[in-house]
């Protein structure tokens, strides 16, 4: 191999690791000063907590991390609706039934509960968030590693959102989550630019309305 080969592979693969990293440059970028913790979070009438998966019929660990955080913001008064979104694609798997009932056995009550039934990744669930149930202004409720994504994700569908990342300690999961997202930044970014339509778009639905306006405004 000549020198000049030598220089040109060189260049190739530095650019390569330039345009690979140009998506999480854009995700963190976007949620810089928009990231903390229950406490520091802003009041906002709506949290959207992300699906994360079901274990016999029951949220997962980091799914009902998540759910905590968002019945202590509920407790707290910063929110007054939370909307839980995740994977009802088939009969026996129903992700936002789950949440909802883990959230309502603390605390949290029902009629405060909007559930979206069709939230199969991120972008998905924050343009239903928007289109189809009408969040202008949200707090999103997921792990640090996830946070930034969906702060980005929601950003680019038109919700002004502020990201609480929930804790969890640097175990297998935590770790393969935060490899994962590097790849997941490159559709966050495809998504933010091209805004392909979710799975199911449908009608709008008065849940959140009626659930703000149930709760005094």
């Amino acid at each position: 191999m000549t020198r000049r080969t030598r220089r040109r592979v060189i260049q190739g693969i530095m650019a390569g690791c330039v345009l690979g990293l140009a998506p999480v440059t854009w995700v963190h970028a976007v949620a810089d000063g928009r990231v903390g913790s229950v406490g520091e979070a802003p009041g906002r009438d709506v949290a959207v907590v992300f699906g994360a998966g079901l274990w016999q019929g029951r949220p997962t660990p980091y799914l009902a991390h998540r759910l905590d955080a968002a019945a202590e913001l509920y407790r707290a008064g910063k929110v007054r609706v939370v909307l839980v979104t995740g994977d009802n694609s088939r009969t026996e798997y129903d992700e936002p039934s789950a949440m909802r009932a883990y959230l309502a056995a603390r605390g949290v009550p029902d009629g405060r509960i909007v559930s979206d039934y069709a939230g199969f990744d991120t972008w998905d669930s924050c343009v239903r968030a928007k289109k189809i149930f009408g969040v202008e202004r949200a707090v999103l409720v997921t792990q640090g590693f996830h946070v930034r994504r969906a702060v980005a994700l929601c950003d680019a569908a038109g919700i002004d959102a502020y990201g609480v990342s929930v804790a969890e300690p640097h175990d297998a999961t935590w770790y393969y989550g935060g490899v994962r997202e590097v790849f997941a930044a490159g559709k966050a970014a495809g998504d933010a630019v091209f805004r392909p339509d979710p799975v199911f778009l449908g009608a709008r639905e008065p849940g959140v309305r009626d659930a703000l306006d149930a709760a005094g405004g």
